[in-house]
């Protein structure tokens, strides 16, 4: 079975890892987010390919989710001690990726070939590929004027009233390298349950991945994990983020998000967690498909548990 996973953030990350844990070698194929990227003391920083390279590498700090294990943070004492803007938190490990990266970037290698390099050292099985290798920027629309994400996340503290979301750059991006191809021979396409407004439509807003999706003529199964429990989120302001444009946050209505996109019917079928079981009668009047279980993934079992619940149930449902 191929399958292919879309993921950015730690709930993303986590899932891809329970993934990674029960499907065979050479089956998992990675599309990440990189409307977070952003450049920051001349570095190019990739918040989200980073989480899940450290996740699936083993090396992600296991309090926080991000960052690595066993960090050390000299590098940002010194910048903060000098009055420099320490408020993006780079750990000395993280500091040397982020050299590495921009020094590749700027004799001309792509990010998507630097990744597979990251990866072979890291020794990481699945195939990690950026969304893209032209750069897109998230752009939060605020009740503070157009920030760039990580300065409403990181430096703001998603203090800011959203109003709503653009990416800069999307219109002329086009997929990295093996990205189609993934899609395109997928047996199961995974949602992972990630911010769906600033993890996932960064990535449908590639045109070219969304109608590969979209108009798949296999009829490989799309199934969404809502990332909302009981109106709120495990991490991240994916909760807040509804109720200021207005929308119940509930698992229901991340389902009609994704709904939105169902020409042809974007979305197979949706898992939502047991707490939300009450959920599900409005997500059957939209017409999808839907299994509750324990979607919150506080161990490693739990992450392989949730990867195997989501296999049987497409191959229960969807005959793959």
């Amino acid at each position: 079975m191929k399958v292919v996973a879309l993921a950015g953030g730690v709930g993303g990350a986590k899932l891809v890892d329970g993934l990674a844990q029960v499907l065979p070698e050479d089956s998992l194929t990675v599309i990440v987010n990189t409307g977070d990227d952003f450049e920051h003391l001349g570095l190019r920083i990739c918040p989200d390919l980073d989480t899940v390279c450290y996740t699936l590498a083993g090396i992600a700090n296991p309090v926080t989710g991000w960052g690595r294990a066993g960090e050390t943070w000299h590098a940002l004492e010194a910048l903060d001690q000098l009055g420099g803007p320490a408020w993006f938190r780079l750990g000395d490990y993280d500091l040397g990726v982020h050299l590495e990266r921009t020094r590749l970037l700027s004799i001309g290698k792509t990010l998507s070939q630097i990744c597979q390099h990251f990866c072979s050292i890291w020794e990481i099985k699945p195939h990690v590929l950026p969304m893209s290798d032209y750069q897109v920027a998230t752009i939060v629309h605020s009740d503070e004027g157009d920030l760039p994400f990580q300065d409403y996340f990181v430096k703001r503290r998603c203090e800011p009233q959203v109003s709503g979301f653009s990416f800069e750059g999307a219109g002329q991006a086009n997929p990295a390298p093996g990205v189609l191809e993934g899609i395109n021979n997928a047996d199961l396409i995974v949602i992972c349950p990630s911010n769906p407004w600033v993890s996932i439509d960064p990535i449908l807003a590639v045109q070219e991945i969304k109608s590969a999706i979209v108009n798949r003529d296999n009829g490989t199964p799309v199934i969404a994990v809502s990332p909302i429990i009981q109106g709120k989120t495990i991490k991240g302001p994916a909760a807040k983020m509804f109720s200021e444009l207005g929308i119940n946050p509930s698992a229901s209505n991340v389902a009609k998000h994704y709904g939105s996109l169902q020409e042809r019917g974007f979305l197979s079928g949706f898992v939502i967690d047991d707490l939300d079981v009450n959920e599900r009668a409005s997500i059957d009047k939209l017409g999808l498909s839907s299994i509750v279980t324990n979607t919150i993934m506080k161990t490693e079992e739990d992450r392989k548990e949730l990867a195997n619940v989501i296999l049987r149930y497409a191959g229960l449902h969807f005959e793959l």
